[in-house]
């Protein structure tokens, strides 16, 4: 498919044809449900943890007697049941990534890249290429644009004056080429790729 290429400034910028397979998919839920489900799993940290009764501070010692003194027995301080003791079945440290074959996530890319296209929310630019690190007219020419929570997605290298210049604006990301995920494109408006990610991408998921 052809779509137009424009300016950061919205100006006409000539033409690129877009590979159908890539940016004009089916749109798959399911698939991007998944792909997502995996995403948020893999950033889990899973460092929680609470104490088993082998970790808590406290003497092995039986507290009291086993009879005679009229309260329930007890073998330990520490055990689960007694104030400050263990936990019993409380969270350890683990990893919380599931598989997901990486055809699948190559298809997920697939089918996000193509929901953009669809909605009409994917644009393309030539460049993002900036002379001065300025927020201010950054912020003038999204809204003259019409991007209010925009996902830019630049070459192997982001210009480090645009990077600058965007990275103080609320719901906007800047990220190179080898960075770009699912989670990032669908929770942003809008996706606007240079022609240098264009060309990454379709490479990388021909």
């Amino acid at each position: 498919m052809k779509v137009k290429v424009v300016t950061i400034e919205n100006k006409a910028a000539g033409d690129i044809e877009l590979s159908d397979s890539i940016f004009a998919a089916p749109v798959r839920k399911d698939i991007l449900h998944r792909m997502v489900q995996w995403q948020r799993a893999k950033a889990q940290s899973g460092t929680h943890k609470t104490k088993t009764i082998s970790e808590i501070s406290g003497t092995g010692k039986k507290p009291f007697k086993q009879k005679g003194s009229g309260n329930a027995r007890q073998g330990s301080m520490r055990s689960a049941q007694m104030r400050g003791g263990a936990t019993i079945f409380g969270p350890v440290v683990r990893s919380h990534a599931i598989d997901l074959p990486k055809k699948v996530r190559k298809l997920a890319m697939r089918v996000a890249l193509s929901s953009k296209q669809a909605d009409g929310t994917l644009f393309v630019v030539d460049n993002v290429n900036v002379k001065e690190a300025k927020t201010k007219a950054m912020v003038e020419i999204f809204a003259k644009n019409g991007w209010d929570a925009p996902l830019f997605i630049d070459g192997t290298q982001v210009n480090e004056n645009f990077a600058k210049a965007a990275r103080n604006i609320k719901f906007v990301d800047v990220l190179p080429q080898q960075g770009i995920n699912v989670y990032d494109i669908l929770r942003h408006k809008q996706l606007i790729l240079t022609k240098d990610a264009v060309k990454h991408l379709e490479e990388r998921l021909k």
